[in-house]
């Protein structure tokens, strides 16, 4: 007992006569891993579109509840939210509602700055998330993908193609 409080002492003691080292905050600002999960904004395709398409994956899968959206639908058969809301005083910052995200319309951002004096402040609109720019997927457009009506029987659309080679796909 007596040797790990003399080695806990003796750390103290070199961390107490060592040089402090301080960062100047808002001059110098820390660099965070490119995988930090901060702030979470709504991105846009390469079209400029937003991609989200209110599919509500995000709201379910949040253990705080703090996501609420409105979907709508514009006539040509695309869902969009009419409303988009994260309170950021329940956000947990987990990162589930970015992985349940189908388009990649939810994203992780690395700005960790969202203090604020007043808690209404932190209740982000569709208009503070919506963001320029596709993120961290720029060139990845959901609805190229998926399409927006099926125009094909299932199984004869270019994404439901069998591979030519039904062995390339083995290791």
């Amino acid at each position: 007992m007596i040797k790990e409080m003399v080695e806990g002492l003796s750390i103290t003691l070199r961390k107490l006569f060592s040089r402090t080292v301080t960062v100047q905050y808002p001059e110098q600002r820390p660099k965070v891993p490119p995988r930090y999960r901060a702030r979470i904004v709504l991105t846009r395709d390469p079209s400029g579109e937003e991609r989200c398409v209110a599919c509500y994956l995000c709201s379910a899968v949040c253990p705080t509840d703090c996501i609420t959206i409105v979907a709508a639908e514009r006539e040509d058969h695309r869902r969009y939210p009419e409303a988009f809301r994260i309170n950021f005083n329940r956000c947990i910052f987990c990162g589930l509602c970015a992985e349940a995200c189908p388009t990649l319309a939810l994203q992780m951002s690395t700005d960790f700055e969202m203090s604020e004096m007043d808690p209404r402040e932190l209740i982000y609109e569709k208009e503070d998330l919506l963001i320029e720019g596709g993120g961290k997927y720029p060139d990845y457009s959901f609805w190229e993908e998926a399409g927006t009506n099926v125009t094909h029987a299932m199984g004869h659309g270019l994404q439901d193609a069998p591979p030519s080679d039904p062995r390339s796909n083995l290791p």
